[in-house]
């Protein structure tokens, strides 16, 4: 127990440091000292959430340093598993951001600003999970929304486009923070205290209407937080125009958060609910996976690609949080626990893979200035270790073995399809719909990673800055690498945290489920009848890879062929413009749902000036806009902004007009007044 608090005073100590170096030291030393200074941050926290899984609990309580409430802090295990992967991928991505960093010039994320703003992010990553009252917890919220929103703006002078996009996350994150206030303040106020242990001790006593209205309100927050469909329009903005470090760590870390307050305020504070809730979360869980993955199979945008797949990623863990809430409604808690376990593992899944292929998306981007996958093309031959760690977090992201992303999702389905033996008409209609929205998901995320793979990497170049790309330094590759090891382990051992997920589980309400047992080497479920040895899979895969690969090798030595020239069919040599674009790869899926994506395109004809009926130029443009975003967002800003138009009248410059609407609501508000009394 001495651990944790050491350790979390360790980080605090460092973040400080950091955030004085950012703005004391000069330019050259300021990246280095600084990355190492949030590394150590990320690395002092992950071993305090270790400890907690390991099973060490600790709490503290400090009056002065919040006015009236003061601050309120207590570590858990399922604080611990959020805080544990929050410090790697923040140890991983500080490594990574030295060498990211360095030469930049003293502009961008090499400001004193931002480099001063960084550790303070990585801070509050690792401290969101251990507030334990509501102010603690909305004060820490904020500051991580604050810094995180200064980060995204760190290349504004070089880019408009960051400027919009840091807008459009400035209103979502604060329109989070305001349906998160109010929820959880109606919360305290109706159980009669707003530290956890007194929102736990109230809740019972709540009435179920109250309590469905701060589930509603709350869980709208968080799942905006966790890029969930349709509060996700500013996660397709901010992640690609932020700098590569921090969008690794909002993808990998922040948006993880928005989970735990989800799990930790409707499983451990509020004490489970009604089916209706589950319900909704599961329904946009699937929403989430399924047009996540699709808008991510339109994109060309490299960067713009991996953010729409963290909307599907973060909907499959959505999924299993709805399916253990709904399991639990109904009663069956080993089922529960198993769906939590799974939604809880491939948290840990995703912020292996999706922080290594956001570094990687960094390393082209640094390397070439593009990140228009119809503009690279032949970087594994000019970047090979960046190719091939990219691969490996691409084979975790599509859930195919040997990748990490497969166990979890496989426990996923495996919690699903027992399900049905639940019985009740909602489990029996809902959960075969998620195990098929699963299954496309995984589907279209395979289609997805081949073309970002084979297109950004394995093609001919097809431009010349593609061409010209150079390998990345070495201490970028080192980041990388941290974060390669750390999926090729969760792919390989997942048993290994068997008993780490199950303390986490088992804080939430739900002891001694043992879902996911058996060691390092096989998982096994308890209550399941069914195991799992993804290091025996991928043994044989190699091996049947090996054998693929050396047999015709072996076979064709015993008869030479003489080496001819192929028949070109007298088109000569292919050139980059003949091989598939991402734009010409992602047309196909385009066509199959074209109801749902509803692509604008158009065809303008420049006609010669003498003569209507020659044509000089033919143009043709297609976009794929988020429908969701055009259906929803667009009508709400466009009645923002008439109404603003129309406010103006209001303001005539005359000053007894302005003491007059001053009197009238007064009258208004003296009014209300005295009816409500």
């Amino acid at each position: 127990m001495i651990l944790i608090p050491a350790a979390l005073t360790t980080a605090t100590a460092m973040a400080g440091a950091g955030a004085l170096a950012g703005f004391g030291l000069p330019y050259r030393l300021r990246v280095p000292v600084v990355g190492v200074l949030t590394a150590g941050t990320g690395a002092a926290g992950g071993t305090a959430g270790v400890a907690a899984l390991g099973g060490s609990r600790w709490s503290a309580i400090f009056p002065g340093l919040l006015p009236l409430a003061g601050t309120h802090l207590a570590v858990d295990a399922l604080a611990g598993l959020f805080m544990a992967v929050a410090g790697a991928v923040v140890t991983a991505v500080a490594v990574y951001g030295i060498g990211y960093t360095a030469g930049h010039g003293q502009h961008g994320l090499s400001s004193r600003t931002a480099q001063a703003v960084l550790p303070l992010f990585a801070l509050t990553l690792v401290l969101v999970p251990v507030a334990a009252s509501v102010s603690t917890f909305l004060v820490l919220w904020e500051l991580m929304a604050l810094a995180s929103l200064l980060l995204v703006l760190a290349e504004h002078r070089q880019r408009a486009a960051v400027r919009q996009a840091g807008v459009w996350y400035a209103v979502m994150t604060h329109l989070g923070l305001v349906l998160l206030l109010v929820g959880l303040a109606l919360f305290a106020a109706q159980a009669g205290g707003e530290t956890f242990t007194a929102l736990r001790a109230g809740a019972s006593g709540i009435s179920p209407t109250v309590r469905g209205l701060v589930f509603v309100l709350v869980a709208a927050g968080f799942t905006s937080k966790a890029g969930a469909v349709p509060l996700h329009a500013w996660l397709p903005r901010a992640h690609p125009e932020a700098p590569s470090p921090v969008s690794a760590l909002m993808s990998a870390a922040m948006v993880n958060l928005g989970v735990y307050g989800l799990v930790r305020t409707g499983f451990d504070l509020l004490g489970g609910g009604p089916a209706w809730w589950w319900l909704t979360v599961l329904a946009l869980g699937g929403l989430s996976a399924v047009y996540g993955i699709l808008q991510a199979a339109m994109a060309s945008d490299l960067k713009r690609l991996l953010a729409y797949s963290t909307s599907e990623n973060m909907g499959l863990v959505l999924i299993g949080v709805g399916a253990s809430g709904l399991f639990t409604a109904y009663g069956d808690r080993p089922l529960a626990a198993l769906a939590l376990t799974a939604a809880l593992l491939h948290v840990v899944n995703h912020a292996g893979f999706k922080a290594l292929l956001f570094c990687a998306a960094g390393s082209v981007l640094r390397s070439t200035g593009e990140r228009n996958l119809d503009l690279l093309g032949g970087l594994r031959s000019r970047m090979p270790v960046t190719a091939g760690l990219f691969a490996v977090a691409a084979l975790g992201a599509v859930a195919l073995p040997p990748g990490n992303g497969f166990i979890s999702e496989w426990l996923l389905l495996q919690s699903l399809i027992h399900g049905l033996q639940v019985p009740g008409v909602a489990p029996a209609v809902v959960l075969p719909v998620a195990v098929a929205l699963i299954a496309l998901s995984a589907g279209l995320a395979a289609a997805v990673f081949v073309k970002a793979l084979g297109v950004g990497f394995f093609a001919r170049p097809r431009s010349e800055k593609a061409a010209k790309a150079k390998e990345s330094p070495p201490l970028m590759l080192a980041g990388m690498g941290l974060l390669a090891a750390a999926c090729v382990a969760l792919a390989l051992v997942p048993g290994l945290l068997g008993d780490s997920l199950d303390r986490a589980v088992g804080a939430v309400g739900l002891p001694g489920s043992e879902a996911v047992s058996g060691g390092g080497l096989k998982v096994r479920l308890a209550d399941i009848s069914a195991s799992l040895s993804p290091l025996w899979i991928t043994s044989a895969l190699t091996g049947a890879l090996v054998l693929a690969t050396w047999l015709p090798r072996l076979y064709g030595r015993r008869r030479r062929r003489k080496d001819a020239r192929l028949w070109d069919c007298g088109g000569g040599a292919p050139t980059p413009r003949m091989a598939y674009t991402a734009t010409s790869f992602a047309e196909p899926l385009q066509r199959v749902f074209d109801d749902v994506l509803a692509p604008e395109q158009d065809v303008n004809v420049t006609p010669v000036r003498e003569s209507s009926y020659l044509v000089e130029r033919v143009r043709f443009s297609r976009a794929v806009p988020d429908r969701i975003e055009h259906r929803l967002y667009e009508p709400v800003l466009g009645a923002l902004a008439g109404a603003g138009r129309a406010a103006r009248r209001l303001a005539g410059g005359s000053v007894h007009l302005y003491l007059g609407y001053g009197f009238a609501g007064l009258v208004v508000l003296l009014l209300v007044l005295a009816v409500g009394w």
